[in-house]
């Protein structure tokens, strides 16, 4: 598995905030509901950071030596996945709701309630620590170096199965 692009991410978060800037412009002109996840979103956003935590501090403590027992691979490779995920998911929201907190904002002076922008400032702030959440357990993933390496790099070099760089991970699957 290829560790998560900070700069796809980007574009990703980018490209849904223009596309949630038109949803929201088009609600607006047919006076429909602004496309905003309800902010009951934010528990279920919640649970999912405090899994990814804790899987993820599961492996960071096996990595660092502070378990004896063996880690299950599959363990790190879901975890490995589940972070990913939350980083996806929460570029996703936040670009979204990032697009529609801006078209807000010109209606900002005329609404009396302004309950729309805070439900997309949060759902969107929910969103950011999702990807920080998903970036930062990925770290937790990764093998370290090795002491023993022949020419100092941070990983092996070569053949299929063995780590060829830094981004390797505890999961060894291709």
């Amino acid at each position: 598995m290829k560790p998560v692009s900070p700069l796809l991410l980007l574009l990703i978060a980018v490209a849904l905030a223009v596309l949630g800037w038109l949803g929201s412009l088009i609600s607006g002109r047919y006076s429909l509901d602004t496309p905003v996840l309800p902010l009951t979103g934010l528990l279920t956003m919640g649970v999912i950071v405090v899994l990814t935590l804790i899987l993820g501090i599961r492996v960071l403590r096996w990595r660092n030596g502070k378990k004896k027992k063996m880690l299950n691979p599959i363990l790190a490779a879901w975890t490995l996945v589940l972070a990913q995920a939350c980083a996806y998911t929460g570029t996703v929201l936040l670009g979204w709701h990032a697009g529609i907190f801006l078209d807000q904002l010109r209606l900002w002076s005329v609404r009396n309630g302004q309950s729309i922008t805070w439900e997309t400032l949060s759902m969107a702030g929910g969103g950011l620590v999702m990807v920080v959440v998903g970036l930062v357990v990925e770290r937790f993933c990764r093998i370290p170096p090795e002491d023993g390496d022949a020419e100092g790099t941070p990983g092996l070099q070569g053949k299929r199965g063995k780590p060829k760089a830094e981004g390797e991970y505890a999961y060894r699957g291709d």
